[in-house]
């Protein structure tokens, strides 16, 4: 659960003292942890560096400005920065070495413990060392909540997320699946011929972004207007955000309300961002996140979220199997072999969906009166 916090002049001073503390325990631990390797080949565990609080406390009293399970939960955040580093090498990524955070460079700080130094009563969340912040409240807390991440947005407001433990609450049983194929001239087709259209929201925002961004290129470094139109970009930023993130939520659960087996392609994304004439309408699109948010929302309605292989889905005839390559530009899918004529992602859509169904023994792997090449 997501609520927008609204503190008093004075919480907020708190909230921002609360993670300057956060920050320096970030920031110390993580120079123990560098130092102990490059002075000693020593590596520092995560429960030595979390031994090193009381100490740090005796010694510096503004950390009290932040609750002592909050520092603790930084020490685990370095610690997990360095696993992440540790498994990027391994994989032989680039491995990207967890870095120092300068002032205003720390956002968030999480209570692990919901209801020690957190809780939530009657619209009104009390955190220690703040107070008793006004919430805006849209709906109560489900299940058991578990941990509480407090964290200021890059236009300055605060949000407050509580991760709760519920029960799965299955919706009645429709008989019905489809396949889903994503795409940039649409946004979905769905193997029943409907299309979702693309909002492009980056698109339709880029006019205002660039004018806001030429403003604040123009502006003086360390002057307080460049500071105030840092602010609009990111404003405008959070606009395009927010309405890509509403139009995710709304449209998976229509797709959740309608179906019992919601069968998608299980794309990689980052290497498709790498075609830099499609990369910014890839992102734009945000598949993932669209994705992401159909497959929790399925789990939770007790549907069926099946991710396939999407090898050749769009050069497959999803009447005969015949194979035929296609560039981008052919929006038309036309089989030589059985003369079906579709919409491109219509006969992509109905592969996919065809893929669970012979995954499952449904249907023959072959549909049938041309032999797969």
């Amino acid at each position: 659960m997501k609520y927008r916090l609204r503190p008093t002049h004075t919480q907020e001073k708190a909230l921002e003292q609360s993670l300057e503390a956060c920050r320096w325990v970030y920031n110390r631990t993580l120079e123990v942890r560098k130092q102990a390797w490059e002075e000693e080949q020593r590596s520092v565990s995560y429960f030595a560096t979390k031994r090193l609080s009381p100490p740090w406390k005796a010694a510096h009293p503004f950390l009290d400005a932040a609750h002592s399970q909050v520092l603790q939960n930084v020490t685990e955040r370095v610690d997990l920065a360095f696993k992440a580093f540790f498994r990027r090498c391994k994989a032989g990524a680039e491995p990207g070495y967890p870095r120092f955070r300068g002032r205003g460079r720390y956002d968030s700080m999480t209570f692990p413990q919901y209801g020690n130094g957190c809780q939530l009563v009657d619209g009104v969340l009390k955190l220690s060392k703040i107070g008793a912040v006004r919430t805006v409240q849209h709906r109560p807390l489900e299940g058991t909540p578990k941990t509480c991440t407090v964290r200021r947005s890059s236009t300055g407001k605060w949000y407050a997320t509580i991760v709760c433990e519920v029960d799965a609450q299955p919706l009645p049983t429709i008989g019905d699946s489809v396949g889903l194929d994503v795409g940039l001239t649409s946004f979905a087709t769905l193997s029943t011929g409907e299309q979702m259209p693309c909002p492009k929201f980056l698109r339709t925002d880029e006019k205002a972004l660039k004018r806001t961004q030429r403003k604040l290129s123009a502006t003086a470094q360390g002057t307080p207007e460049r500071t105030q139109r840092r602010k609009v970009v990111a404003r405008v930023h959070e606009r395009i955000a927010h309405r890509r993130s509403n139009f995710a939520h709304q449209e998976s659960r229509r797709l959740v309300n309608r179906f019992d087996v919601l069968v998608v392609e299980d794309l990689s994304v980052n290497q498709m961002v790498h075609n830099h004439c499609l990369a910014k309408s890839i992102q734009d699109a945000a598949w993932s996140q669209f994705i992401a948010h159909l497959a929790y929302k399925a789990a939770y309605a007790g549907r069926q979220y099946v991710a396939v292989n999407p090898a050749y889905t769009s050069q497959d005839c999803s009447q005969c199997g015949h194979r035929q390559k296609k560039t981008l530009a052919e929006r038309i899918h036309h089989c030589v072999c059985c003369g079906l004529t579709l919409d491109r992602d219509h006969n992509a859509a109905l592969n996919i969906k065809r893929l669970r169904l012979q995954s499952l023994g449904l249907v023959p792997r072959s549909p049938s009166t041309c032999a797969w090449e």
